[in-house]
Protein backbone atom coordinates (compact mmCIF):
# COMPACT_ATOMS: atom_id res chain seq x y z
CA UNK A 1 0.00 0.00 0.00
CA UNK A 2 1.48 3.34 -1.01
CA UNK A 3 1.50 6.34 1.23
CA UNK A 4 0.17 9.69 0.07
CA UNK A 5 2.99 12.15 -0.64
CA UNK A 6 3.76 14.62 2.11
CA UNK A 7 2.14 17.97 1.21
CA UNK A 8 5.27 19.81 2.37
CA UNK A 9 7.44 17.75 0.03
CA UNK A 10 5.05 18.47 -2.85
CA UNK A 11 5.14 22.19 -2.02
CA UNK A 12 8.96 22.18 -1.93
CA UNK A 13 9.20 20.32 -5.25
CA UNK A 14 6.74 22.75 -6.84
CA UNK A 15 8.80 25.69 -5.58
CA UNK A 16 12.04 24.21 -6.97
CA UNK A 17 10.48 23.45 -10.38
CA UNK A 18 9.20 27.04 -10.50
CA UNK A 19 12.72 28.32 -9.75
CA UNK A 20 14.01 26.32 -12.73
CA UNK A 21 11.28 27.71 -15.02
CA UNK A 22 11.98 31.27 -13.85
CA UNK A 23 15.77 31.02 -14.04
CA UNK A 24 16.35 31.80 -10.38
CA UNK A 25 19.87 30.36 -10.53
CA UNK A 26 21.15 31.23 -7.06
CA UNK A 27 18.09 29.91 -5.23
CA UNK A 28 17.93 26.81 -7.44
CA UNK A 29 21.62 26.04 -6.85
CA UNK A 30 21.17 26.54 -3.11
CA UNK A 31 18.35 23.98 -3.01
CA UNK A 32 20.43 21.44 -4.94
CA UNK A 33 23.43 22.16 -2.70
CA UNK A 34 21.16 21.55 0.30
CA UNK A 35 20.11 18.12 -0.96
CA UNK A 36 17.42 18.44 -3.62
CA UNK A 37 18.37 15.89 -6.30
CA UNK A 38 19.94 17.53 -9.35
CA UNK A 39 17.93 15.12 -11.54
CA UNK A 40 14.59 15.62 -9.78
CA UNK A 41 11.72 15.03 -12.20
CA UNK A 42 8.11 16.14 -12.27
CA UNK A 43 5.09 14.03 -13.19
CA UNK A 44 5.98 14.29 -16.91
CA UNK A 45 9.60 13.27 -16.42
CA UNK A 46 10.90 16.80 -16.94
CA UNK A 47 14.05 17.47 -14.91
CA UNK A 48 14.99 20.79 -13.41
CA UNK A 49 17.58 21.10 -16.18
CA UNK A 50 14.94 20.41 -18.86
CA UNK A 51 12.70 23.17 -17.51
CA UNK A 52 15.55 25.66 -17.20
CA UNK A 53 16.72 24.81 -20.74
CA UNK A 54 13.25 25.01 -22.28
CA UNK A 55 12.67 28.42 -20.69
CA UNK A 56 16.01 29.79 -21.89
CA UNK A 57 17.96 30.09 -18.64
CA UNK A 58 21.55 29.30 -19.62
CA UNK A 59 22.99 30.22 -16.20
CA UNK A 60 20.58 27.89 -14.44
CA UNK A 61 21.38 25.11 -16.91
CA UNK A 62 25.10 25.59 -16.25
CA UNK A 63 24.60 25.59 -12.47
CA UNK A 64 22.52 22.42 -12.57
CA UNK A 65 24.89 20.62 -14.92
CA UNK A 66 27.82 21.59 -12.68
CA UNK A 67 25.93 19.96 -9.80
CA UNK A 68 25.43 16.66 -11.60
CA UNK A 69 22.23 17.14 -13.59
CA UNK A 70 22.24 14.81 -16.60
CA UNK A 71 22.17 16.91 -19.81
CA UNK A 72 20.83 13.94 -21.80
CA UNK A 73 18.05 12.81 -19.47
CA UNK A 74 14.92 12.53 -21.59
CA UNK A 75 11.44 13.21 -20.29
CA UNK A 76 8.53 10.77 -20.58
CA UNK A 77 8.04 11.80 -24.22
CA UNK A 78 11.67 11.06 -25.14
CA UNK A 79 12.63 14.73 -25.39
CA UNK A 80 16.03 15.93 -24.16
CA UNK A 81 16.96 19.37 -22.84
CA UNK A 82 19.14 19.97 -25.92
CA UNK A 83 16.33 19.19 -28.36
CA UNK A 84 14.01 21.44 -26.34
CA UNK A 85 16.52 24.30 -26.47
CA UNK A 86 16.90 23.85 -30.24
CA UNK A 87 13.11 23.85 -30.66
CA UNK A 88 12.76 27.04 -28.60
CA UNK A 89 15.67 28.79 -30.36
CA UNK A 90 17.68 29.10 -27.16
CA UNK A 91 21.17 29.15 -28.69
CA UNK A 92 22.94 30.17 -25.46
CA UNK A 93 21.37 27.18 -23.70
CA UNK A 94 22.38 24.91 -26.60
CA UNK A 95 26.00 25.99 -26.16
CA UNK A 96 25.96 25.48 -22.39
CA UNK A 97 24.46 22.00 -22.79
CA UNK A 98 27.11 21.07 -25.35
CA UNK A 99 29.83 22.36 -23.00
CA UNK A 100 28.44 19.97 -20.38
CA UNK A 101 28.50 16.96 -22.69
CA UNK A 102 24.97 16.86 -24.11
CA UNK A 103 24.63 14.44 -27.02
CA UNK A 104 22.96 16.04 -30.07
CA UNK A 105 21.84 12.56 -31.21
CA UNK A 106 20.06 11.64 -27.96
CA UNK A 107 16.28 11.64 -27.61
CA UNK A 108 13.30 11.48 -29.92
CA UNK A 109 13.37 13.64 -31.85
CA UNK A 110 17.05 14.37 -31.27
CA UNK A 111 18.53 17.87 -31.31
CA UNK A 112 19.99 17.03 -34.74
CA UNK A 113 16.54 15.99 -36.02
CA UNK A 114 14.99 19.12 -34.53
CA UNK A 115 17.62 21.39 -36.10
CA UNK A 116 17.04 19.71 -39.48
CA UNK A 117 13.27 20.03 -39.12
CA UNK A 118 13.56 23.80 -38.56
CA UNK A 119 16.40 24.44 -41.02
CA UNK A 120 18.85 25.52 -38.34
CA UNK A 121 22.00 24.88 -40.37
CA UNK A 122 24.25 26.80 -37.97
CA UNK A 123 23.28 24.38 -35.19
CA UNK A 124 23.79 21.37 -37.45
CA UNK A 125 27.32 22.66 -38.09
CA UNK A 126 27.82 23.13 -34.35
CA UNK A 127 26.68 19.53 -33.81
CA UNK A 128 29.14 18.35 -36.46
CA UNK A 129 26.29 17.26 -38.68
CA UNK A 130 26.16 20.13 -41.12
Amino acid sequence: MSEAPDPEVIELATRVFDLARQGETEALAAYVDAGVPANLTNDRGDTLLMLAAYHGHAASVAALAARGADPDRANDRGQTPLAGAVFKGEDAVVRVLLEHGADPSAGTPSAVDTARMFGKTELLELFGDG
